[in-house]
């Protein structure tokens, strides 16, 4: 277990993203989910996150029943404030947004102080439970004044009451980030997509402040929503359908991992967990089945020589550090 920056709130190196609980693209039953996370404590997993925004509240409601099964002091849970959740008249559905759900609520941007306490006190009604280790602001990106002026104070009063343990502020974007890393006293920030095999963007600036101020960095989006899973003509890079350049890209890392004895999801989820700001990364999985095979990816060892010929073949930038390998 790793301690998110100055708070006693705790994570394991590996963690279990709860999109997919939400239907993200498509349904998943009630007993593939709990089936997930009952992986996903066997394996070992101890931090769980999850988001209203994530199928409109049923990825909350399906955690919060899976973890009921277990010691509410052995595991971590993280949400998120900033998206409101209020009643629809429920036609049609939410795939605008990318989950397959009922469109029972509509979303509302919502920074204020009030907003973030409410839509703290829904969550935890949804997840029936009586607290939440780690809350952050999901992506502020359009709402940065609102989001510094009033959600963040708001989160760092919820800490100091000790209603949660630790904040932050997550967001597919370093940039935003690294102001909050500077700017603020937030224990974590959580990055998607942004430090990866295919996107280093993170590395600039984020990652070394984060380093500097003592300030945890989750990495979510290891596979960048896909296409580092399973680099085909179909695979989706940020949600979409990737480039063919990025597609031919993630194809040469993928004949590289092979040649080496690895593969290219293990070398991911490598890549991701080795900086040393890095205190743990999300991993998304549906399945029980899929949580296995992360588990297994991130537990392999990837050799040295896979990362010096990635250096050497230009498919990593020269002045990364040369990843370390996991025990």
């Amino acid at each position: 277990m790793t301690r998110l920056g100055r708070s006693g709130v705790e994570v394991t190196p590996l963690g279990f993203g709860a999109a997919a609980l939400g239907n993200l693209y498509t349904p998943v039953s009630d007993e593939q989910a709990h089936a997930a996370v009952r992986a996903a404590w066997q394996r070992g997993i101890r931090y769980f996150d999850t988001a209203p925004h994530y199928g409109l509240g049923l990825s909350e409601r399906r955690l919060g029943a899976a973890l009921r099964a277990y010691d509410r002091a052995r595991y971590t849970v993280s949400t998120k404030v900033g998206r409101r959740l209020d009643p629809a008249d429920g036609t049609g559905d939410d795939l605008a947004h990318g989950f397959a759900v009922p469109a029972t609520h509509h979303r509302v941007w919502d920074f204020t102080s009030d907003g973030v306490r409410r839509t703290l006190e829904a969550s935890l009604e949804r997840l029936g439970l009586d607290r939440v280790d780690l809350v952050h602001l999901h992506d502020p990106d359009d709402h940065a004044e609102q989001a510094f002026r009033e959600g963040y104070p708001a989160l760092e009063k919820l800490r100091a009451e000790g209603v949660v343990g630790a904040i932050g502020a997550g967001m597919n974007q370093a940039e935003m980030l690294t102001r909050f890393v500077r700017d603020t006293d937030v224990d974590v920030v959580l990055c998607a997509g942004r430090y990866t095999l295919l996107d280093q963007g993170a590395a600039t600036e984020l990652l070394p402040e984060a380093e500097r101020r003592g300030v945890s960095v989750v990495v979510g989006g290891p596979f960048n929503s896909g296409l580092l899973a399973d680099p085909t003509p179909r695979a989706t890079y940020d949600y979409t359908r990737a480039p063919k350049e990025l597609t031919d890209r993630a194809v040469r890392i993928k004949e590289i991992a092979e040649r080496h004895g690895t593969t290219l999801r293990a070398a991911a989820l490598a890549f991701c967990s080795a900086h040393p700001a890095v205190a743990s990364v999300l991993a998304g999985a549906r399945t029980a089945a899929e949580v296995h095979d992360c588990a297994d990816q991130f537990e392999a060892t990837v050799p040295d020589a896979f990362w010096r010929e990635l250096h050497e073949a230009g498919l990593l930038p020269p002045a990364l550090p040369v990843v370390r390998e996991l025990p």
